[in-house]
């Protein structure tokens, strides 16, 4: 017998969007810009999913010996704004194949469809424009880190999704990520699955880590889960 799910809540770039990395690819070239050499695959491991201010805060602790983490992090992270709206003007962004007929697909069967992210508002609706997806129409909402006062891995962006979409119960909540503190956030707001997709930022090992119910090929398999 399929779990009841009332509510599924996606990250964004590397779940539901394709955007070959550019998010961290540009994290990457900020922090390097201000002398360093972090790889992208260090970028992956300690900044993936996370707000990208404190993405960034992280990857400076973990990998550079500066003192003056908090002034150094300050200016990349205006210069990452710069750089990301440009590269986003200009990007070519397309979903993952099939998301947009899974997601209609969960709507007829009475499941609410949310979309959380650690990117700022201007920026997720800057992605929602370009795709053409309209709140109440392709999903039931948006949460971004501007929305709550915890990112991830708190539960705080799915606890504010459950409060738009009228969902109580958080057992009956899935959420899906493409990184292991996608799976971490899913865990601290109790969500009765937790599932990491091998689309984007890190591998299977990497979100093992986690624990999460399932690790995904892709999207598409949650029809199986859920429908």
């Amino acid at each position: 017998m399929k779990q009841r799910i009332e509510l599924v809540v996606f990250d964004m770039a590397g779940t539901t969007v394709d955007e070959d990395n550019v998010v961290y690819k540009t994290v990457q070239k900020v922090i390097n810009d201000e002398g360093f050499n972090v790889s992208l695959e260090d970028v992956l491991m300690h900044g993936a999913g996370k707000e990208k201010h404190q993405a960034i805060t992280d990857i400076l602790k973990e990998c550079t010996s500066i003192t003056n983490v908090t002034l150094v992090a300050n200016k990349a992270f205006l210069e990452f704004k710069i750089i990301l709206k440009n590269v986003y003007d200009t990007l070519e962004i397309k979903t993952f194949e099939g998301t947009e007929e899974l997601f209609k697909a969960l709507r007829n069967n009475n499941i609410k469809v949310v979309l959380n992210t650690g990117y700022d508002s201007k920026t997720a609706h800057l992605l929602l424009q370009k795709l053409g997806w309209i709140v109440g129409e392709t999903i039931d909402g948006l949460v971004t880190a501007d929305d709550v006062e915890n990112g991830r891995p708190e539960g705080d962006m799915i606890l504010l999704a459950m409060k738009k979409t009228g969902v109580t119960d958080s057992k009956k909540v899935l959420k899906v990520g493409d990184s292991a503190i996608d799976i971490e956030e899913g865990k601290n707001a109790n969500c009765g699955i937790t599932a990491g997709v091998l689309t984007g930022a890190q591998n299977r090992t990497q979100i093992q880590k986690a624990n999460p119910t399932y690790i995904l090929e892709s999207l598409n398999e949650l029809r199986a889960i859920l429908i």
